[in-house]
């Protein structure tokens, strides 16, 4: 039987987190809370089924056994993994300024995929900011000089952000997260981060953490002019209790937002999986056989021939697959009577 399945977080400890997931109404671990992963297939934080039939077994081992259901006709027929992960961020204090490679340097040098990722802004302590890219015109001679002579702060370019927002973290992207802001992060499933700065931070036995100053300098994008890094979004009325906006699509992930105050009737069709990740208020999804619950901070897997589905309730959920650009994008925004500047602003992230 296919169902929505529910899953056990994985936390992490990194010493920038803090204890926001309280807030959701967690039983938490001791200490510093920094990451809770909340669909991963990575070997360093391998997700285990929370609820129904499967409860106890892990990702992996479902989709190994029926692959093609589970992730969908999309997917080679061999794939025993899903290719996104899924984060809450809890950023008490600020993170390491990193870069990740794309998948060619990934496959070269770490022997896995490269790392693509956006987040989504949760909730945002007063003036808080990201660094997102470096400032114009700053070149990889004069970054490589602002490193040894530590002001590399001097190049980085921050803005500021409030909850709702979405921020497209290309690869090649110098970034980093502003402490005291929460966040929700899709990217591609890997765990591999080049640290450029750590603002001269000890860890708990006193030692620095390693930086990865040869490898980020390889695959900064310095000569790239990155655009749209802040996605606006286009919002599509469902049905006169549902409504929709489509942040970003690229080869990797789609993002969308459903404000639900009622309900909406869905499909998984059998060529894709769907993830839903709760962020405000509660709900349940229904199937022919099932009802499963959930409530803000909680991640829903579907499988991709779970078939009809209804979601009802009064919250916000942002919703992730690995889209087919001209049926799960460029054909449903035209039907609902979108510009094709706004189509393509969707896809040009």
């Amino acid at each position: 039987m296919y169902y929505p399945i529910k899953l056990k977080p994985v936390y992490k400890d990194y010493l920038w987190g803090g204890r926001y997931f309280e807030k959701l109404n967690r039983e938490l671990p001791d200490g510093t809370v920094a990451e809770s992963w909340e669909l991963s297939c990575h070997k360093n934080g391998v997700s285990v089924i929370a609820n129904g039939e499967h409860a106890g077994k892990t990702l992996p081992e479902i989709i190994k056994n029926d692959s093609i259901n589970i992730l969908g006709k999309n997917f080679p027929v061999n794939c025993e993994e899903i290719p996104l992960l899924i984060k809450l961020i809890d950023a008490n204090d600020k993170l390491s300024v990193q870069v990740h490679c794309e998948d060619n340097y990934a496959a070269v040098y770490e022997g896995g995929l490269g790392k693509n990722e956006m987040w989504y802004i949760m909730d945002v302590k007063p003036e808080a900011k990201l660094v997102a890219g470096l400032k114009p015109g700053v070149t990889k001679k004069e970054f490589d000089n602002a490193i040894r002579e530590n002001r590399i702060e001097d190049c980085l370019q921050n803005i500021e952000v409030k909850p709702g927002d979405v921020i497209n973290i290309p690869a090649g992207l110098v970034h980093a997260i502003g402490a005291g802001i929460v966040i929700a992060e899709i990217q591609q499933s890997s765990d591999t981060t080049y640290r450029v700065y750590d603002y001269n931070r000890v860890d708990k036995n006193g030692a620095k953490r390693p930086l990865q100053l040869e490898k980020a300098m390889d695959v900064i994008k310095f000569d790239t002019n990155f655009k749209n890094i802040k996605c606006e979004g286009v919002d599509i009325k469902i049905n006169e209790t549902c409504n929709k906006t489509i942040f970003l699509a690229n080869k990797f992930f789609a993002c969308e937002r459903y404000d639900v105050d009622g309900s909406v009737s869905e499909i998984c069709d059998g060529s894709k999986f769907y993830v839903f990740i709760c962020i405000e208020g509660n709900g349940v999804i229904e199937t022919e056989k099932m009802t499963v619950d959930f409530k803000a901070g909680e991640t829903i897997f579907l499988p991709a021939m779970l078939n009809e589905y209804k979601m009802a309730g009064t919250f916000k959920a942002l919703k992730t697959y690995v889209p087919d650009f001209v049926k799960d994008i460029v054909e449903p925004m035209r039907k609902a009577g979108c510009k094709n500047e706004d189509i393509y602003r969707v896809l040009n992230h």
